[in-house]
This record gives structure tokens, C-alpha cells and sequence, in this order.
């Protein structure tokens, strides 16, 4: 393994099992997963209707590409076509975000023949070449190479930057501005703006309902293409909306989505939506070895079903609302930490230093103390100063209740240690 690989943990943690909203480690001991391996399992762990769906097809075939049809995978495509509210909507498949991210810069770039992107600050679209050159989080940036220009402009984080201390109704005028500006300094024809509803990597940052609408009105007059990365925000987990950018939706519908995670529960599972003109400007033969596999898409078809079916988007509201009030009211008096945020089941927890600085260290430590009371959680952040919750979208009253004093222990506890280091 690279010594650059994370691994969450200063003894690192082997997860053999998991049921419902819980997983085991190799040593027996169980644990409420408040992340979902990073936002992944989406409805819960060994899932009666996607573990059979999977075994099904794994008994006929594993695998043909995209070479061949599946009725999986066509079933699917539609079903995703029909929800993304794309009018005239194809989907592309792939096993990732970023390989989703990476054909959307693809096709943006082509349909408009530029490599100009705009990306948002603190923002994050994944691993590959093109992925990090349009990453705005410097943790995640391991390279300043790209075969993309990428233009960075405001608006991802409200609480800080140059605008925290506007309204609302300010802040996406100031950011509005800002993005007219750094339009007026390119060489007129900018490919694509790609940006996250709510930024995961980021720590789950997100601007006030409506800026990307706002954005929309000036992209539209330049006819630059607006792309929604939905890998974190997609299929209800908001609770408000089922994809991220519904938030932002009085100017329609973005150019292209892409998704991932989720919609696997588990499985390589990821794709791309846009609409036809977009979809079709590739003049080369192109196909997925991978995307859309027979078991993956049979995995993601029972998956979107289960949550359509039983409500996970109503869920993910009603619960992660309670959670969200509950978390407030335990981390009131406690000044390590700075901002309990989100909305649904997407919910950040930034901690800094007495001074108010962003404090990774108290951030690992809660990491630690929250395994050591049963519970699992992420983290994030610019800094990496931020708690990351996304628990399974069919999270319990009883089990958030159960989340939420395992968190209010371990904060006390980082409370109290890093407390006790001011003052030595």
C-alpha cells in the first residue's frame, strides 16, 4: 500500500460485517456507522433486497460491458433519466465519482471546445488527472498539473471567506459579481462550471438556497454548462430535495449531473446524466468495460427501488432534522465547537482552538473518542477540522438518539483535553 493511502484511525479498523445502520470489526465488537463508508451505504448494510439482486445475477452472468445490452443496466438508465429532470436526459455509466466527474469534464470540454472550467473554492470532484485539476481543496490537490485551465470563484463556504458577514441575499449578489469578474478575465468561451451543492470533502459546506440559480442566469448568456456533482447530495440524503441542486432550481435543471456512491449501496457504481445534444457531441467511438456491469446495475436497480419505495428522502428529513436540533442542543455549551451544520442526513460538526482557529487535532481526536463509545464517523473540512455524518438513510429515531450522546461524550472529552492544553 502507498504511504500516501489514508487510513482513518491510529489503530486502524477492520470492518468484517455489518447489518442495518451497524457494522462489526474482526474482533467482534459493534458499532453504529454514522458514515456510511464515506456516504456509500445508502440504505443500510447487507440489505435483503440488494444482497439478493446481487447473488441472482452473479449466479447468470458477472460480466459482458457496455457492448452488449443488459436490462439492468437499461432499466436502470431510464429510471435515473426520468428522476434527474433533465428533459430529453441520456446516462452514461461508469464504476465512480471521479471517473463520472472525469466524462463530465470530457464531454463539457468538448461540446464547447475550450479547457476552461470553473470550479468552486474548497471543492472537491475526485481522484483522477482531470478530477484534481478541478479541485479547490489543497488536502485533495496533490499536483498543480492539469490538462484543464481551472478558474476558481467564491460562493461554497458561507461562513468564510470574504463574505461571511453579508445576508444571504448579499452574499450571492457579492459571489454573482465575483463570478462576472473572473468571466470578463477569460478568453470568452469557458467550457463548464462544476460545483457540489454541498460540499462533502469540503465539510459539508454549502452557500444559501439559490446561488447556482443565480449563477445559472449568467452562464446561460455565455452559454457555459453547468455541471451538478450529486456523488454526495443525490437520492434524498438532503431530506429537502432528492438531488442537491433542486436547492438552486428556479433557473432549471443543470446541463449534466453525475452521481456514484450511493446508488450502488457498496457496489463501483457511478454514471452521468445530460441532456441528448451534450451526451452525443463525442465524435469517437468511447465505451465502459466496467460501468453498468450486470451485478452493479442489478444492485443499484433494487437499491433505487427500496429507498423510492419506503420514503429514505422523507426519512432522511424527519430523522436527520431531530439529529441535527439534538446535536445543536449538546454542542451549545462547548467552545470547541464552531458550527453544527447540513441539512438531512448530511451533517458537519466544525471544531476549532480556543482562539477560534480550525483544530484538525481536536478533529482527530473526536474521531478517536467516537470509536472508542461505539460510533463511526468522518471527517473533512479544508482544514480537516470538521466531523463528517451521513449515516445510512434509513436511520432510526433511537439510533440517532443513540449517535448523538455517543458524540456528545466524545466531544466533552475533547472539550476537556484540549481545555486542559491551554492551560499548561
Amino acid at each position: 500500500m502507498p504511504d500516501w493511502l489514508s487510513v482513518y484511525y491510529d489503530e486502524p479498523l477492520e470492518l468484517s460485517h455489518g447489518e442495518g445502520r451497524y457494522v462489526w470489526d474482526a474482533d467482534g465488537r459493534r458499532y453504529l456507522d454514522f458514515f456510511g463508508g464515506v456516504l456509500t451505504t445508502m440504505t443500510a448494510h447487507a440489505l435483503p433486497e440488494v444482497t439478493e439482486a446481487v447473488a441472482r445475477q452473479a449466479g447468470r452472468i458477472l460480466h459482458t460491458s457496455t457492448l452488449y445490452l443488459d436490462r439492468h443496466m437499461v432499466e436502470l438508465a431510464e429510471r435515473i433519466a426520468a428522476l434527474s429532470g433533465i428533459p430529453d436526459a441520456r446516462v452514461f455509466f461508469t464504476t465512480s465519482g471521479t471517473e463520472a466527474n472525469d466524462t463530465a469534464l470530457l464531454l463539457a470540454t468538448s461540446f464547447r471546445r475550450s479547457n476552461q472550467i470553473l470550479a468552486m473554492r474548497n471543492g472537491y470532484h475526485g481522484r483522477s488527472f482531470s478530477a484534481v485539476g478541478v479541485t479547490g481543496n489543497s488536502s485533495w490537490s496533490p499536483t498543480s498539473l492539469s490538462p484543464l485551465q481551472t478558474l476558481y470563484v467564491h460562493g461554497g463556504i458561507r461562513g468564510r471567506g470574504p463574505y461571511p458577514r453579508l445576508s444571504d441575499a448579499e452574499f450571492i449578489e457579492a459571489c454573482v459579481a465575483d463570478l462576472e469578474d473572473m468571466l470578463g478575465q477569460t478568453h470568452g468561451n469557458v467550457a463548464a462550471l462544476i460545483a457540489e451543492p454541498v460540499q462533502g470533502v469540503g465539510g459539508f459546506t454549502a452557500p444559501p438556497d439559490g446561488l447556482y440559480a443565480a449563477f445559472r442566469e449568467v452562464l446561460d448568456r455565455h452559454g457555459i454548462l453547468w455541471i451538478s456533482d450529486e456523488v454526495q447530495t443525490g437520492w434524498g440524503r438532503t431530506g429537502d430535495h432528492f438531488w442537491g441542486w433542486q436547492a438552486h432550481d428556479a433557473s432549471g435543471p443543470p446541463d449534466v449531473l453525475t452521481f456514484a456512491k450511493g446508488i450502488g449501496n457498496g457496489m463501483a457504481l457511478g454514471g452521468v446524466v445530460a441532456r441528448a445534444e451534450v451526451m452525443n457531441c463525442l465524435d469517437a467511438n468511447s465505451i465502459s468495460t466496467f460501468g453498468g456491469s450486470p451485478v452493479t446495475a442489478a444492485a443499484g436497480l433494487a437499491n433505487l427501488t427500496y429507498l423510492l419505495e419506503h420514503d429514505l428522502q422523507g426519512n432522511a428529513r424527519r430523522v436527520g432534522g431531530l439529529l441535527i436540533e439534538r446535536l445543536r442542543a449538546i454542542t451549545a455549551g462547548l467552545s470547541v465547537v464552531r458550527e453544527v451544520r447540513g441539512r438531512g442526513l448530511m451533517i458537519g460538526i466544525e471544531l476549532v482552538e480556543h482562539d477560534g482557529s480550525p483544530s484538525p487535532r481536536a478533529a482527530s481526536l473526536a474521531l478517536e473518542r467516537a470509536r472508542e463509545q461505539g460510533l463511526l464517523v468522518g471527517k473533512g473540512g479544508r482544514e480537516g477540522n470538521t466531523l463528517r455524518i451521513a449515516p445510512p438513510l434509513s436511520l432510526t429515531v433511537a439510533e440517532a438518539e443513540e449517535g448523538a450522546a455517543a458524540l456528545e461524550e466524545a466531544l466533552r472529552t475533547v472539550q476537556n483535553t484540549v481545555g486542559a492544553k491551554e492551560r499548561t
